[in-house]
């Protein structure tokens, strides 16, 4: 686990490039304040686009196991099969 760094909100302000450098260096959020209080929370762009991978990846799963739990399964055979079948289609196309 890490140390969480919070900021006050006027350091956006007025120390914008050190929190983007830390944000890049840690690879971990920045939590913004406002009059104390919890408000946002910044990240580096990699950082971001890893996050929203793997939330994407814990939806396609949740949706897979959800298939699974509802019996919408079939044996992999027939699966292999259509997808070879939709692929063909598409290159008559």
């Amino acid at each position: 686990m890490y140390m969480e760094t919070i900021r006050p909100s006027s350091d956006l302000r007025n120390k914008y490039p050190e929190i983007s450098r830390l944000t890049r260096e840690t690879r971990e959020p920045v939590f913004i304040t406002v009059n104390g209080r919890e408000d946002t929370v910044l990240m580096g762009y990699a950082q971001y686009g890893r996050l929203k991978s793997e939330l994407d990846l814990l939806r396609t799963l949740a949706e897979a196991q959800d298939d699974v739990d509802r019996g919408r399964i079939s044996p992999i055979a027939d699966t292999s099969s259509d997808i070879r079948k939709n692929l063909l289609a598409r290159k008559e196309v």
